[in-house]
């Protein structure tokens, strides 16, 4: 199906109420990718699977897994991209390996950015390694959609949180990646406070643990990367302020540039709010 150009380079409705019926059809069909988040949230989940699974040979199971997403009421948003990729990964695990690589390829690689989310979430039924968790979410880190790429550290953060400093250790090598995609995964993905997850509470009280990335991070030279780290900072401040303020101040002699004091600037702003 050829999509029109128009369609394509939409800029998205501020409101869901405001989506013409063609993209909103187009979004539950799995034929674009939503450009917003009004889109994002607007596509209903059990309408996909209606159109996608007959499609990528898994009507069988469609069944069982719409009762079980209607059953508890996870039919759009974050609630049920998190269930439907789950109740896909128990779906697809039949002890055949080469078959379930075929499903999870079909999924990762889906043109509509909903589907590749629910991929991410296709790997939290087994018993792999942390390692193994993170070379499995990499593509989906790395993914052009905005979507998926929060939607990557949100389906793994709960690992890498029990495990953290061995999860430090990791993400500060992916930090050095030349992807900023990948550079600004690694600390979104530990944020203390995070955006609709669990806390960590850990990095709350002793944000220091993260210095290994924060520090190779402090002038990175893409404005995605700073806005992690300066809101990563933020995060912090709120429970550990004198920590942010001595290493802002750190910074600010060590690294003289625009991208730094940028940084710098959101990290303190809850700071400089409270003074």
């Amino acid at each position: 199906m050829q999509i029109h150009k128009d369609i394509l380079t939409r800029k998205g409705a501020r409101k869901v109420s405001d989506i013409p019926k063609e993209i909103q059809i187009l979004l539950n069909q799995g034929k674009i990718e939503s450009v917003n988040l009004t889109e994002w949230l607007a596509v209903n989940h059990t309408t996909l699977l209606k159109n996608v699974l007959p499609s990528v040979g898994l009507q069988h199971k469609l069944e069982n897994i719409i009762s079980e997403t209607l059953k508890q009421d996870a039919e759009s948003g974050m609630k049920a991209i998190r269930l439907t990729g789950e109740l896909l990964d128990k779906a697809i695990d039949e002890g055949n390996e080469q078959k379930r690589e075929y499903f999870i390829k079909k999924f990762s690689n889906h043109p509509s950015d909903s589907v590749r989310c629910w991929a991410a979430f296709m790997s939290r039924n087994h018993n792999i390694s942390l390692e193994e968790k993170l070379a499995y979410i990499y593509p989906f880190a790395a993914d052009h959609h905005f979507g998926v790429r929060e939607i990557s550290w949100m389906s793994i953060r709960e690992d890498l949180s029990q495990h953290l400093d061995k999860s430090i250790e990791l993400l500060t090598e992916w930090a050095k990646s030349d992807d900023e995609n990948i550079r600004r995964f690694c600390v979104e993905v530990i944020r203390p406070r995070g955006v609709w997850t669990k806390h960590i509470e850990m990095l709350k009280q002793n944000p220091y643990k993260a210095l290994p990335i924060l520090n190779q991070l402090k002038s990175d030279s893409s404005k995605y990367v700073q806005d992690s780290v300066g809101n990563w900072l933020n995060d912090a401040s709120k429970t550990q302020p004198d920590f942010v303020i001595t290493l802002c101040e750190n910074w600010s002699k060590e690294s003289d540039t625009k991208a730094t004091a940028r940084i710098i600037k959101k990290a303190k702003r809850t700071i400089i709010k409270h003074k």
